[in-house]
């Protein structure tokens, strides 16, 4: 089957060129998302990689009630709205209820579904007529083969614009491991595939009252995931991961992306020749 290529802003997903997305897990303060996405923008520009900036205004599935969650939709779309401003960039955040889909849309250029919450139709409905291209996570709980029913939810509400992801499979208990015959199996249905290199290293719910994960192994499953063929990567980034509010174990350090993001994208480029 041919992959429809994505088209957003200038560029597209599942063409010639690497697409990264990456950010921050949660909005903390204005400052992290500007000195993120200044400085993920000179390094993806320079390197002649398709950006993208995450953050999301409301982790709503953290392990604990008293976990840090963000500043919420009205306030964080106002945040990440300012970042689309000022740096010329597009949007992807995720919602969690059928409601948010509307407003996330006034901002975002790509929603995106979560992993736990892939399967709720009326989420993935309202999400698709929005128009928006649509993420897709793939959940920890399902073989790649059953993303297809979950696309089709979105077709039949008129949407076309789709990218599957992939974030590691549950393994036993607090641990993820990732097939990398997903990328090509989810590519046959036709759309691009994302690798979350950064969610794939988190061990859910490790810690207690939140999830543990372990940095050290997302530039191994990055390189190996764009070996494998994926069109896009995901990143959790932060000025500092380990005092960060959310995720902070399996995020990556702002300062250590440019060598990463650079290997990644020559494999990209050597796979395609």
């Amino acid at each position: 089957m041919d992959m429809k290529r994505i088209k957003l802003k200038d560029f597209e997903i599942g063409g010639d060129k690497l697409t990264i997305m990456a950010g921050p897990c949660a909005i903390e303060s204005q400052d992290i998302l500007y000195q993120t996405a200044e400085k993920l923008k000179e390094i993806t520009s320079k390197l002649g990689i398709n950006y993208i900036f995450k953050s999301s205004f409301d982790k709503a599935n953290r392990s604990s009630i008293t976990s840090y969650r963000g500043p919420g939709l009205e306030k964080g779309l106002e945040m990440l709205q300012k970042v689309k401003e000022k740096f010329d960039l597009p949007i992807v955040t995720d919602i969690h209820t059928p409601e948010q889909a509307a407003s996330a849309a006034e901002v975002a250029d790509v929603i995106q579904i979560p992993a736990f919450l892939c399967r709720q139709t009326d989420l993935l409905v309202a999400a698709a007529k929005t128009g928006k291209i649509i993420n897709i996570k793939k959940g920890q709980f399902l073989a790649p083969e059953q993303m297809e029913p979950l696309i089709k939810k979105v077709e039949d509400s008129s949407n076309y614009n789709v990218l599957l992801t992939d974030r590691g499979t549950t393994f036993g208990y607090n641990n993820l491991v990732v097939d990398f015959r997903g990328i090509p199996i989810m590519q046959n249905f036709g759309y691009p595939v994302v690798f979350d290199a950064t969610h794939s290293v988190q061990l859910p719910g490790a810690n207690g009252i939140s999830s543990g994960g372990d940095r050290r192994f997302v530039p191994v499953l990055a390189k190996s995931a764009v070996a494998a063929g994926a069109n896009a990567l995901f990143f959790e980034v932060h000025p500092d991961p380990d005092k960060a509010l959310c995720d902070g174990p399996n995020m990556v350090a702002l300062d250590n992306v440019e060598k990463l993001f650079s290997i990644c994208r020559d494999i990209f480029e050597l796979v395609r020749t």
